[in-house]
């Protein structure tokens, strides 16, 4: 397998949310705004990255018995550095997304890879596919978060203060409430899936004509 399709898989082909659905609860508890799925993104894209690459490079030494242990306590050190570092840099993003950083340590995305990939792979591949599987899980956060927030708000980047305003695209008599409230995390999802089952299902058939 080429490095191009290790890291391909992570984005499309075993895309975390929409082809695999793992990480359900910050991909509906984080995305009311761009900026919280763009954070939440990125910090798991980083702890993923970096444990991939740790157990890569010790997946020889860890005793088989013990192997699950061992990766929570490496996945727990990147996760733990990613969260004093936000709650250093961006305070306010990381007050938004709350216990969903430390949460990181439990992710299913996180912890699959490690015992899938990084325990049988060196640790170029480990990194790249670390890094495919987080790109794919952050466009995915983004897309939802999205279209949640200009549905629902009628603006886009206006969560977090990074020193822009964001844009205001309709009044706030316009939003669809709905879709930032939990429900509509649901119902925003569930349409997307469908979306995309029925794109690759046309793929297919088209592919077999």
């Amino acid at each position: 397998m080429t490095k191009w399709q290790i890291f391909k898989i992570g984005v499309f082909n075993e895309n975390p949310t929409f082809r695999l659905v793992l990480g359900m609860c910050p991909t509906l508890a984080v995305t009311t705004a761009v900026m919280n799925g763009l954070g939440m993104g990125i910090a798991t894209t980083l702890v993923l990255t970096g444990s991939n690459v740790i157990i890569a490079l010790l997946r020889n030494l860890i005793p088989k018995e013990i192997r699950i242990p061992a990766f929570i306590v490496v996945i727990a050190t990147f996760t733990t550095i990613v969260d004093k570092t936000m709650a250093a840099t961006t305070p306010d993003l990381h007050g938004v997304l709350g216990i969903f950083i430390p949460l990181i340590v439990v992710n299913c995305i996180v912890l699959a890879r490690a015992e899938a990939f990084a325990s049988k792979h060196s640790v170029l591949d480990s990194a790249i596919d670390g890094l495919g599987m987080g790109l794919g899980f952050t466009m995915a956060l983004t897309l939802l978060s999205s279209i949640r927030e200009f549905v629902g708000t009628g603006t886009l980047l206006e969560a977090i203060d990074f020193g822009f305003e964001g844009f205001k695209l309709f009044s706030d008599d316009l939003g669809v409430k709905l879709l930032i409230l939990p429900p509509g995390a649901f119902i925003t999802l569930g349409l997307l899936l469908a979306g995309i089952n029925w794109f690759v299902a046309r793929k297919e058939e088209k592919a077999h004509e």
